[in-house]
């Protein structure tokens, strides 16, 4: 017996729609996430600027340059306007191509499938 059904079109058989599941989720993740986010990232970037200051202060240290008083250079944290070395926008505009491209490829594919069917 044989079975001459051409076999059908499962949406959720494509991973395209996979990817933009992950995409989508990966989005409302990061919008959730954002106030925590934004206390860590300024802490470690906190830490990374004190550290790289440090350095540089060493190396002038040990090259007998003249010392830096690191403390004139402080700046109180919460006088300054937020900016990141990373910030969350660039993750979250991945995950909005992310989302445009699986789309685009899902619609593509289904109306390839409809078509041929």
């Amino acid at each position: 017996m044989e079975n001459n059904e051409t076999p059908t079109f499962r949406l959720i058989d494509s991973p395209w729609l996979w990817g933009l599941m992950f995409s989508f989720m990966a989005l409302v993740g990061l919008g959730l996430i954002r106030p925590k986010f934004d206390v860590r990232q300024s802490q470690i970037e906190g830490r990374f600027i004190g550290r790289r200051q440090s350095s540089v202060e060493r190396w002038r240290r040990q090259s007998g340059l003249e010392e830096i008083d690191l403390a004139d250079s402080a700046v109180d944290p919460s006088t300054v306007k937020p900016r990141r070395i990373v910030p969350l926008w660039t993750l979250a505009s991945a995950a909005t191509v992310s989302i445009c491209g699986c789309g685009y490829m899902l619609y593509h594919e289904w109306r390839k499938k409809e078509s041929s069917g």
